[in-house]
């Protein structure tokens, strides 16, 4: 295989009639098929070509998830062009430089309102010579044109356009530019990761040969389509042939969950979180018996969980309590979500052990992954029948890894990037003989499974010299409290560590009012019942902490850490220089005096 349109055309070729994706109209759903997928595709990807989109040129997509999203994305390529992904949360500032750092001549643009941030910038963007946007009004000036008046037939002279689509097809190889993304990167300005069409059919094959999906599945997605960890899925969905149902709204998740019933979601760490102390909230809130009856299905859930870590014989009456405990208890929770899920998929950032063990106890396994934008987001990935909460998994088939003597993971294989866009220097920092660096520390164990502890430059030394894993520890103490949304620990350089902590509302809210507390977060966060809920988890995570690892002093914040004031990334990672200097002077006060 050559290119990704060349695997969507064999796609096409296998399963024509068979339904490709999924999406919203209004209050019902709307299917079609993969052959309807690809006349959509060849007719936007002569109209491209008729706007000057081909080899050598970049089309930057600013959009939320959505099926003309992977429309744009397989028409742009199918020309022989790369995509650009812009995140539509993006400022019209980075905006500006991502298009302009890659060099695109289009842009695709969701609404009117993307249109407008471009417009801001236009001066920004001499080489742009057409915005097309999805769901908006054209321009007078002939600068924004709709998606609509691209793609018809008559957009184009080619009166074979089939075969002229087939010969641009035919004329992309493995080694041509694919994708480029700009790595939202916790510090510094983003880098434009280069991969190929070799690198994300390496990643999909890999994943193809482990067995884990069919046709037969349904796959729901939300995740963005710009960060490479969706861009991954809509590949390996096309190779398998699995049917994807779409709708980006994240506050739409658990509803379409319930009613589109899928046998598999992938998803960020945070969206697990968010699911997990929604559901403890609301068991602590009901209270009494139904609480009791949670309590104790958790907790049977759990020995059972941990006992198949261990690979131990679990006992007959444990199993009898676990089966009364399903069906009482987790049954109904796995109902929320349809009731077909065979699994989950986590990655984009670490997930907590405590989250996946409980996920594991209810029924809902999840099955965590890692992967870099610069390896085409999968590199490893556990599996169902060998999972090991607190890893990653072993590497992908074809994936190499080692851990060098500072213990760093480095990463070899086809699904690593050709390098950062116009970075030489940067590039050759990145791949140092085949191998990747991922800034990551790890270890590997006996069975070859990846545990990462943390980020390299992330890892907090003490004044005392010790080593501090700050995410590790958040992890702990969000799965410890319900009502938190965000933690950051904090102690470089410092003599102890401390914390800040943000509220997740949806969850506290409701809480708050039962309990006869203030909703208001500014007022809440200094109520001594707020505070000795947090107290509780902070506790218990330091009750098993080496000393100079526990967290002597916090701060509840007003505010939620958020995309748009800076502290998160787009992929919902926390900036931690960021952090830091907006909140330099609540984290100075801990350590005052």
């Amino acid at each position: 295989m050559s290119s990704i349109p060349a695997l969507l055309r064999d796609r096409i070729t296998a399963t024509p009639h068979a339904e490709a994706y999924r999406t919203r109209s209004g209050d019902d759903w709307t299917s079609v098929t993969w052959r309807e997928v690809g006349e959509q595709v060849r007719e936007l990807a002569l109209g491209l070509a008729a706007l000057g989109v081909g080899p050598g040129t970049t089309v930057s997509i600013l959009s939320s998830t959505r099926l003309e999203w992977i429309l744009a994305d397989l028409a742009v390529l199918s020309t022989g062009a790369a995509t650009t992904t812009i995140y539509p949360s993006n400022t019209a500032a980075e905006s500006a430089f991502v298009i302009g750092d890659s060099g695109s001549t289009i842009v695709v643009a969701e609404d009117d309102a993307q249109v407008a941030k471009l417009r801001s910038v236009r001066s920004e963007l001499p080489g742009v010579t057409h915005v097309v946007v999805i769901d908006g009004t054209p321009g007078d000036d002939g600068w924004v044109v709709t998606l609509d008046s691209v793609r018809a037939p008559d957009n184009t002279d080619d009166t074979d356009d089939t075969g002229g689509y087939d010969a641009m097809v035919d004329a992309i190889g493995p080694d041509d530019l694919a994708t480029l993304i700009y790595t939202s990167g916790t510090t510094g300005r983003p880098k434009g990761v280069e991969l190929t069409h070799d690198n994300w059919l390496y990643v999909s094959r890999a994943v193809r040969d482990l067995n884990l999906l069919s046709g037969d599945d349904l796959h729901f997605l939300w995740l963005p389509l710009s960060h490479s960890f969706g861009k991954l899925l809509e590949v390996v969905m096309i190779d398998i042939g699995v049917p994807t149902a779409i709708d980006g709204r994240l506050d739409q998740i658990a509803d379409n969950l319930g009613t589109l019933r899928p046998t598999f979601m992938a998803a960020a760490p945070r969206i697990f979180e968010k699911i997990h102390n929604t559901v403890v909230a609301t068991v602590q809130r009901e209270g009494g018996v139904k609480e009791r009856l949670f309590g104790w299905a958790r907790a049977t859930g759990l020995r059972v969980c941990r006992a198949r870590q261990r690979g131990a014989a679990i006992p007959l009456t444990t199993r009898a309590e676990y089966a009364l405990a399903d069906r009482l208890v987790f049954a109904k929770l796995r109902q929320r979500f349809g009731g077909r899920i065979r699994f989950f998929i986590s990655g984009a950032a670490p997930l907590s052990q405590d989250i996946a063990e409980f996920f594991d106890a209810a029924g809902l396994t999840i099955l965590e992954g890692y992967g870099l934008t610069e390896s085409a987001a999968g590199s490893f990935l556990n599996l169902p029948d060998t999972v090991r909460f607190g890893t990653v998994g072993p590497p992908l088939p074809g994936t190499r890894v080692r851990i060098a003597d500072d213990g760093e993971v480095l990463i070899g294989g086809r699904g690593i990037m050709r390098g950062y866009h116009g970075l030489p220097e940067e590039t050759a920092q990145a791949l140092e003989d085949g191998w990747l660096r991922t800034g990551d520390i790890g270890e590997l164990d006996s069975a070859g499974r990846l545990r990462i502890t943390d980020r390299k430059k992330e890892l907090i030394k003490t004044s005392g010299g010790k080593y501090v894993a700050p995410t590790y520890l958040e992890g702990r103490i969000k799965a410890a409290c319900p009502y938190l949304s965000h933690v950051f620990v904090h102690g470089d350089r410092r003599n102890y560590c401390t914390a800040l902590v943000t509220l997740d509302m949806d969850v506290v809210v409701p809480w708050a009012e039962a309990e006869g507390l203030p909703k208001d977060p500014e007022d809440l966060r200094e109520h001594p019942r707020m505070r000795a809920e947090v107290e509780k988890a902070v506790d218990q995570v330091n009750a098993d902490q080496a000393g100079y690892a526990t967290i002597k002093k916090f701060a509840i914040l007003a505010e939620d850490f958020t995309v748009a004031t800076g502290e998160l990334t787009a992929s919902l990672k926390i900036r931690r220089k960021a952090v830091e200097e907006r909140y330099a002077s609540t984290l100075d006060s801990f350590y005052d005096g």
